[in-house]
């Protein structure tokens, strides 16, 4: 196979940094990034011009030389370090004006061998200002949704010292830069306190307020300043908060304590610390009894909603949470809420059993989760994901799991996750199981979303496909995947899968950040590398990156390593590549006791050769044939012994799995 051009991984073809890996394209004609100037940066060594490569889709891709930090085999080396920070928040909740009062102390951790001389934090509800980076480069719909309801929103009033010693915060954007009055040392703790306040802005994406009949609903996130990530690769990790991506934060513990109006329920990443405080005795009885059933069990019945039965608390009341290694705190707040909750079943990664509370807050209106519903509800849809991830892929990690149903579509945090769907029991079960999934990506396995997007949404897309086949009683539908991936092959000007999410094209994100990974790995696990191998490949990444920070890199090199194959012709086609593929039937030539069949490859992108062959006496037969057939060349002849049956028909990819560009010349008859 021929290269259209060499480019640099370490661009990511948007612009993008990834390690400095190299790239390369296949087939004899340009690439579909000839006009890369569209999508972003343009690597120097890229060609635009027509000319075919000299090199191939099978050379080894020139990943970042291994070190003590992250090894060839795509481990953690025994010099691997992250950072860490740890957050104890006390939060008011002002219904009426629709904001929110906070103070924080932070710990932060330098574990790295590094001297720091200053701190950057994350302000993300800065994007909620008319000025902000975010607010004037989105699209309509986004965040001038929330200019056009004359919103004018960001952190106020904020403070920031160390010891009581003020400390100096500059502010651009989405970053502040906190100047240190002494560096911070290599393996040593730095506390500092914030206080600040903010408007809670309309909704937008993954936050926001909403009226139901019965009261307000609130739903919490990127709600407060947090340190910047610091790692190995990048440095300060300061990529501005755009909107569309999402997130790359240190792990750490959070204690955080919400003060809401008594009729309030609150609901928070990782357990309630103080049931006495704020619930009644027999709520506290149901909980008992849902941590022991199967099935849902009432908390607060649709007629108890907006009640409050816990302990006098004078018009307000606290709520405390704990959660560990938590890579952020998200919560939410109704004087609305039903709930209800049940248990889920699993075994901890030392096989023994372990219950996690499975737990729904919504309005009445939300008629699909109630626990009624013949559909099975909200907390039944959690406990099916708890446990089919658990056995799936690894153990789930934290006690609890709160699905919120409120202005937020869609979108996961530890421990809890927010859903949209309200009367489609369909709709909810799909939202609720891929945000339970996300769990997983980037929950545990804590990869960078503000660069790579597809290495949680395209990961955990392809979790769900083998969710809801269980769910359902079917086999995996990779229908909409398949067709969604062939649009984009076919697109004039492509993007690769490795494109940073604040520079796809807004209509392309679900398809190459979800669709075209989840494929991927369905194929890698199901036609390439077969389930044996590739479960214990993945099982693998995970378990060595468990609250760890890998990088594409990792990732690639993990599963070629654990499961004994060079897969670089894979990872630089369908992820580092906007490549096509397009395999055909030239002719078919018969022999002496059999044929053979002439195969093209002409796309970019290389695959192995399924066929099906179709006798006339009904029988039939299906040939494999391995990548490694296009090392030398785009053509290949099959040889087909019939033992004297006469061929029908043969037929390239008969299951129609692969996203082959141009299906008609994959069949002879």
């Amino acid at each position: 196979m021929k290269l259209a051009h060499i480019t640099r991984i370490g661009l990511a073809l948007a612009g993008v940094f990834l390690l400095g890996c190299s790239t390369t394209g296949t087939g004899a004609r340009q690439s579909r990034l000839g006009d890369a100037t569209k999508v972003g940066a343009v690597d120097e060594g890229f060609r635009r011009g027509g000319g075919a490569s000299e090199h191939s889709i099978f050379e080894p891709i020139d990943y970042p030389s291994p070190n003590d930090q992250r090894l060839g085999s795509g481990a953690p080396g025994p010099g691997y370090w992250q950072q860490r920070a740890d957050y104890r928040i006390d939060a008011t909740l002002n219904p009426e004006n629709e904001s929110v009062q906070v103070t924080m102390r932070v710990m932060y951790w330098n574990n790295s061998p590094h001297e720091l001389d200053y701190l950057w934090m994350q302000l993300e509800q800065n994007l909620f200002t008319t000025t902000s980076e975010g607010s004037r480069s989105r699209t309509p719909g986004g965040v001038m949704k929330v200019l056009e309801d004359e919103f004018d929103g960001g952190y106020q009033g904020v403070t920031i010292s160390s010891a009581g010693n003020p400390l100096e915060m500059k502010v651009y954007d989405t970053l502040g830069r906190v100047t240190l009055k002494n560096p911070i040392s290599p393996h040593s703790i730095f506390e500092f306190e914030m206080s600040y306040e903010f408007a809670i802005p309309p909704h937008l994406r993954r936050m926001g307020a909403e009226t139901v009949e019965d009261g307000k609903i609130f739903e919490l996130a990127q709600w407060f300043p947090h340190v910047c990530m610091y790692d190995d690769v990048n440095g300060w990790n300061t990529m501005p908060y755009l909107g569309t991506g999402e997130f790359y934060t240190n792990f750490g513990s959070y204690d955080v304590s919400i003060t809401a109006p008594d009729t309030f329920v609150v609901a928070g990443s990782g357990k309630l610390t103080n049931p006495g405080e704020v619930l009644s005795e027999q709520r506290r009885a149901r909980i008992a009894q849902a941590m022991q059933s199967d099935e849902p069990v009432w908390i607060i019945t649709p007629e108890e909603a907006g009640t409050d039965q816990s302990p006098a608390a004078n018009g307000a009341k606290t709520w405390r949470f704990h959660i560990d290694n938590a890579r952020t705190f998200a919560w939410a707040a109704s004087d609305a809420f039903i709930w209800d909750a049940c248990a889920a079943n699993i075994s901890d990664t030392d096989g023994n059993p372990k219950t996690v509370l499975c737990q729904s807050f919504y309005p009445k209106e939300a008629t699909a989760w109630m626990s009624t519903h013949e559909d099975g509800g909200s907390s039944r849809a959690i406990k099916h994901s708890i446990e089919f991830y658990s056995d799936f892929l690894y153990p789930y990690q934290y006690p609890v799991m709160s699905n919120i149903n409120g202005p937020e579509g869609g979108m996961e945090y530890p421990g809890i996750i927010f859903c949209g769907s309200r009367t489609n029991p369909d709709g909810m079960f799909g939202v609720t199981d891929h945000e339970i999934g996300h769990a997983w990506f980037p929950m545990f396995v804590g990869s960078d979303e503000r660069r790579y997007m597809w290495q949680d949404e395209g990961f955990n897309t392809f979790l769900n496909l083998y969710s809801r086949a269980a769910w359902s009683g079917n086999e995996p539908d990779v229908k909409r995947a398949l067709e969604q991936t062939a649009q984009i092959a076919a697109a004039v000007h492509s993007q690769p899968v490795m494109t940073a999410p604040d520079k796809i094209w807004p209509r392309w994100t679900g398809r190459l950040a979800y669709r075209k990974p989840g494929l991927g790995l369905y194929l890698l696990r199901e036609f390439i590398v077969g389930q044996e191998r590739f479960d214990v490949a993945m099982r693998s990444y995970v378990n060595r990156w468990v609250f760890k920070h890998p990088q594409p890199s990792d990732f690639f090199r993990t599963i070629s390593d654990s499961a004994g194959m060079d897969l670089d012709w894979f990872w630089r086609g369908w992820f580092m590549e906007p490549a096509t593929l397009d395999q055909a039937i030239s002719k078919v030539i018969r022999v002496e006791d059999g044929a053979v069949v002439a195969i093209e490859n002409r796309g970019e992108m290389v695959m192995p050769v399924e066929m099906l062959i179709v006798y006339e006496n009904g029988s039939t037969e299906r040939i494999k044939e391995p990548v490694s057939i296009w090392h030398a060349s785009d053509r290949w002849r099959s040889v087909v012994r019939t033992k004297g049956r006469k061929i029908r028909s043969i037929v390239l990819d008969p299951d129609e799995i692969l996203p082959d560009t141009n299906r008609k010349n994959n069949t002879w008859n």
